[in-house]
């Protein structure tokens, strides 16, 4: 790196060690360390080394949509013909883009990697490491727009990706896209296909859609030709079509393209964890499988495993066009099964059954030559207590796998991206003045109603400094779970020291009543300097000791050593909204006061904080040691209830559809009136579930097909109805209640509450699925 920021150590070098025929080496004492002033700027530096030893074609892939889905495709339609090297899942950001092209190696013919920027200027950093060969822009849209001034910048700072490519391809008929690139400058041919102009380089001469495929008719170069997909939504349309060029470009023939097309399969790009039969937990990765997504999904299994009592097992079909040999290929899947502990494997395939014997370091190993067989042959009935991953190449339908081992307890599901949840995370902690700041999650009520363990886990997993919960059960419960991380109990029972003083969870306390008989507790357990942390009551006058109350508190912490002070916080009232930015600042005034106060008394550090997810925003003053997040953990601003990144989507299921005469009622009381002869359909979520009542009666809808599905007459217990008269659906169809197009905001203010109340008030009946984009 520039200004020598390089500096490298040899771990025998520095110890002036020399090995003798009875010492004991590690690996370590034979590496080399790099030591850099910036670990990201070193790892983009090793990477763009790295790209240069390659002189193959590169598509680079950006857009605010379909990147990872025109990515996967183009590999379907390429790796017939060429050893190819992708980008794992969607790998495009600042830290992901050198991880994928990283994995270049001698065999590779071409590569294809995604770019994702949040702002303007990081663009550069990925050109550099990606160096595409052939560009493709799939379209400009508003995700991320918070940080660039319009569209049009953004468009051209995607653009910088392009600037040293042989060739450009995107939609021709996009004015603002086709205006950027004339205003860019760029020197690569350009292959703008356009639906309108037959001048262009590839013309799309007609659409058809079908009932479940789309024809599409093209030139290019003077020559026509027809191929089908079997999708019918427009955005499936584009992205197939910047494929087509794709292909056209690298000069595969159009019979192929036109085969290969029309076995086009969808891209599932989640990670999903699923409850199993027989206390199994499922993880259904059976979307894509090569080298690169494998290592991931094992490392996804090996991190939820850790449960006690849980074994590893992993069902692998045969991994295809890899362009490796079939004894390579599988010499290096069992080297990873290895070094991954996996306690069973059960492998489905003629090439992995022809290679069982490289397995032999796996415990049990079960090998089927197709699914058919897998699923004849009764081995999922021997399946106890094991975290199953389930990892097969399309063609295997290793969908029937995850059916069969599923615990089906619920046709309604409250979906959870864990991916989503992190960014939110990377969001706040964005604004951050100082990286040392510590932050605190909030993971009570079942982590907002997503489910504690799942958010807990992947929270410790991304070094969050302390998890917060309301009682001490939920605190003992993530703790059996094999949550290691420290945990704040922020409503501390008289009857629940003992569960602290055994799980290690730290109470908050708030008066001398409940700081003397905790005292009393853990002297009567042996205990000493059990960590507790300190409320102070600085106007919300809920809990908390006055300021007025230090000196008296100072006194009783320094006559014992049973506990001791970790950190002193308070409690915003109104820090969401300006109107109270008077009230906040005495706030701040008075807990800067009285924290201090305490502080000067004892010679440890005691953390303080007092900002909640709006005042790291709007008080970065405020910050202190440390922050609490919450809501916007989940997704939602509490300053003026925007999404960031949708966390839950809660769903179901039409059950049935029935055609009602104009004249009839629906429902109980028959409060649901029809004007109309109207179909109306049965979804299984009720008010049990959290569906709140005050939303039927048309005070509210769901989606159904992307349309909005007014809720009919009152919403039971276990089941509600919506009018689909005006929507082409069938039973068996998804209805949102709430998500990404449907913010759960939306309801709250339909009901007139907070999305809080919303989010904690699905019940634990309903199913979590976890994913991570």
């Amino acid at each position: 790196m520039e200004n020598g920021e390089w500096k490298m150590e040899n771990a025998m070098q520095q110890d002036g060690a020399q090995p003798t025929p009875n010492s004991r080496l590690s690996i370590l004492d034979f590496s080399n360390f790099l030591i850099v002033a910036n670990p990201l700027k070193a790892l983009q530096k090793l990477a763009e080394a790295h790209r240069e030893n390659f002189k193959i074609p590169v598509i680079g892939i950006t857009g605010s949509n379909g990147k990872t889905i025109v990515k996967e495709w183009l590999h379907q339609l390429l790796s017939p013909d060429r050893c190819i090297v992708r980008s794992p899942r969607s790998y495009n950001s600042q830290i992901g883009v050198p991880l994928s092209v990283w994995q270049l190696n001698e065999e590779a013919e071409l590569g294809i990697f995604e770019a994702g920027i949040s702002e303007m200027g990081e663009m550069g950093a990925l050109k550099r490491m990606i160096k595409p060969t052939i560009g493709i822009l799939t379209n400009i849209g508003g995700a991320h727009q918070e940080n660039f001034f319009s569209l049009q910048e953004k468009c051209m700072e995607k653009l910088t990706l392009f600037k040293d490519c042989d060739v450009v391809i995107y939609n021709g008929d996009n004015e603002l896209i086709s205006n950027c690139v004339a205003k860019s400058m760029l020197t690569a041919r350009e292959i703008a296909w356009s639906c309108k102009d037959i001048e262009r380089p590839l013309y799309i001469s007609k659409v058809t859609k079908k009932e479940d495929h789309t024809v599409i008719a093209y030139r290019y170069l003077d020559m026509d030709n027809i191929f089908c997909i079997p999708f019918i939504d427009d955005a499936s349309i584009e992205n197939a079509l910047n494929c087509l060029a794709a292909c056209l470009y690298l000069m595969t023939p159009a019979d192929q393209i036109t085969e290969r097309m029309a076995r086009l399969e969808p891209i599932a790009m989640r990670l999903e964890v699923k409850e199993g039969k027989n206390n199994c937990i499922l993880i259904n990765d059976s979307y894509n499988s090569d080298l690169a997504s494998l290592d991931i999904a094992l490392d996804f299994l090996v991190r939820r495993s850790e449960k006690k009592g849980l074994k590893r097992t992993l069902i692998l079909s045969d991994i295809l066009e890899t362009g490796q040999s079939t004894a390579t290929l599988y010499r290096r899947v069992a080297q990873l099964i290895k070094s991954r502990g996996i306690n069973k494997l059960i492998g489905v395939g003629a090439e992995i059954s022809s290679c069982a014997a490289r397995f032999e370091g796996t415990p049990e190993r079960y090998f089927f030559p197709d699914t058919d067989a897998l699923l004849r042959s009764g081995i999922f009935k021997t399946l106890h207590s094991e975290v199953i991953l389930i990892k097969g190449s399309r063609v295997f339908n290793f969908d029937l796998v995850s059916e069969e081992l599923e615990l089906k307890v619920h046709e309604t599901i409250l979906e959870v991206n864990l991916g989503a949840m992190v960014a939110n995370l990377n969001h706040y902690r964005s604004m951050l003045r100082h990286p040392e700041t510590k932050m605190i999650c909030m993971v009570k009520a079942a982590a907002y109603g997503a489910g504690s363990y799942e958010i807990a886990k992947t929270l410790q997993e991304h070094h969050v400094d302390y998890l917060a919960v309301a009682v001490a059960d939920e605190g003992s419960e993530l703790r059996k779970a094999g949550i290691t991380s420290s945990i704040i109990i922020m409503d501390p029972e008289l009857t629940s020291f003992k569960t602290m003083f055994d799980y290690k969870l730290e109470p908050e306390v708030y008066n001398f009543h409940l700081l003397d008989a905790l005292i009393k507790a853990a002297e009567k357990e042996g205990i000493t300097n059990f960590p507790i942390h300190v409320k102070l009551d600085t106007g919300m006058h809920r809990l908390g000791f006055s300021v007025d109350e230090i000196p008296l508190l100072i006194r009783r912490l320094k006559s014992q050593n049973a506990v001791i002070p970790r950190s002193v916080f308070s409690h915003f009232v109104g820090s969401d909204s300006a109107q109270f930015d008077f009230f906040t600042r005495q706030q701040i005034e008075l807990f800067e006061k009285g924290s201090q106060e305490l502080q000067e008394a004892f010679s440890h550090k005691i953390l303080r904080h007092i900002c909640n997810t709006a005042g790291i925003e709007r008080f970065p003053g405020a910050q202190f040691d440390m922050v609490r997040l919450g809501i916007g953990l989940y997704g939602v601003s509490p300053i003026d209830n925007s999404i960031i990144n949708n966390v839950s989507t809660l769903k179901t299921t039409i059950l049935q559809i029935r055609d009602v005469p104009g004249e009839d009622t629906v429902g109980y009381s028959r409060m649901g009136h029809l004007t109309r002869p109207s179909r109306i359909a049965a979804i299984p979520i009720g008010y049990a579930d959290g569906l709140n009542r005050h939303l039927g009666r048309g005070n509210a809808y769901c989606l159904v097909n992307g349309k909005k599905a007014p809720y009919v007459g009152n919403i039971c217990m276990d089941v509600c109805m919506i009018d689909v008269t005006d929507i082409d659906c069938r039973e068996g169809d998804k209805a949102v209640i709430f998500g990404d197009d449907l913010p759960i905001t939306t309801l709250s203010d339909k009901l007139g509450t907070i999305p809080y109340e919303v989010l904690t008030s699905i019940s634990n009946r309903v199913k979590r699925v976890y994913y991570q984009d």
